[in-house]
């Protein structure tokens, strides 16, 4: 009979019910006497010891649902091994729960930070599986991660609704996609939307050049613009600072985020009206996509499949279509970054979308 560890990090997103319904189902096939404790608000509940006993029927119907049935936190993995306020030392706190319960294995869920922690986990001396959840689709070593094409599908449903307002009035609408880091959200839903110009943390923009853009639409008759703002992206001005100094003007600045830094800049160059939409934490709710269902199912039974065969240290994704194993080690600390240069942005500028350099 195994026994194991679930519990879901970070950011929630869509699948991870999904994922989690994966593992259970593929391992009770083969292990019907199969132990489930599920650790609630993420590493939160690992180091507390705060968990419950799953059966079964926790799982049964939570395919379609979104967010996590066990809670999330953040636990930031440049402070694990600090001292909680109450001196406890919050790794040791994390194996001895895990050998309290005689777990055989630790199934997370989450994304870059979560995968950091999960590999310190390995070091020490633990049995981990991990599976990458992440809206932002920036995890190293797989080609996709549960919950980005139904942030796509959100975030493209954003840009949709606003053509019809923008064409009506003739304006400039900003959409701001969430990605802090990594593009591939605000790159997919922008192409997927019909955006004119799209911005990415990856490419820094010219102002002057997003200014271009939108004045030769003007030239060729569109009265409207419409632009996919990463909320990460990034000026070539603000690019060349050091991070000391871009801290320190993001601290003083007015703007509420970017984009309306990028709305102000734009109606002060070309005195159009300009207006700013963020649908935020939408982007991460409601039910999972078709293909984050799929997508998560075959993760969570290959994830079983791992377990049972007793191989751990691996992350499970994608690669060309296929489902992998990945080392941990290969993947903690790794981000997977738009290239200026891939093949997906050359295309987009071939289609006349500009990314303001």
């Amino acid at each position: 009979m195994k026994r194991i560890g679930m519990l879901t990090s970070g950011g929630d997103c869509q699948a991870l019910n999904a994922a989690m319904r994966g593992v259970v189902k593929s391992i009770t096939v083969r292990d019907p006497e199969v132990e489930i404790y599920g650790f609630l608000e993420g590493y939160r509940g690992l180091i507390y010891g705060n968990f419950r006993m799953l059966s079964g029927h926790d799982f049964s119907g939570i395919l379609t649902k979104g967010g996590t049935i066990l809670g999330s936190s953040r636990t930031p993995f440049k402070t694990i091994k600090d001292p909680d306020e109450n001196g406890l030392d919050k790794v040791e706190a994390m194996k001895q729960n895990y050998y309290k319960l005689k777990l055989d294995c630790l199934v997370i869920l989450g994304g870059n930070g979560t995968h950091k922690t999960a590999n310190l986990l390995r070091e020490e001396g633990l049995n981990v599986i991990t599976l990458p959840k992440t809206i932002d689709n920036d995890l190293w070593g797989t080609d996709m991660t549960f919950g980005f094409q139904s942030a796509v599908n959100i975030a493209t449903d954003a840009i949709d609704c606003i053509h019809t307002t923008a064409a009506s009035h003739g304006r400039v609408f900003i959409v701001e996609v969430m990605g802090h880091k990594v593009g591939w959200l605000t790159l997919n839903a922008g192409m997927a939307g019909g955006a004119d110009i799209i911005l990415i943390p990856e490419i820094p923009y010219d102002i002057d050049k997003v200014v271009d853009a939108i004045n030769k639409r003007k030239e060729r008759g569109s009265k409207f613009t419409i632009l996919a703002v990463a909320e990460g992206a990034i000026s070539k001005e603000d690019a060349a600072l050091s991070k000391k100094e871009l801290r320190e003007k993001q601290k003083n600045t007015k703007y509420p985020s970017v984009s309306y830094e990028v709305a102000a800049r734009i109606q002060e160059k070309t005195g159009a009206e300009v207006r700013v939409t963020v649908p935020g934490h939408t982007q991460r709710g409601g039910s999972p996509c078709p293909y984050d269902r799929v997508f998560a199912s075959r993760l969570g039974s290959e994830a079983g499949k791992l377990i049972l065969d007793g191989e751990y240290g691996f992350m499970v994704g994608i690669k060309n279509r296929e489902i992998i194993k990945v080392p941990l080690e290969d993947v903690a600390g790794k981000l997977k970054y738009v290239s200026p240069d891939a093949s997906i942005i050359k295309e987009a500028k071939m289609l006349g979308i500009s990314f303001g350099d």
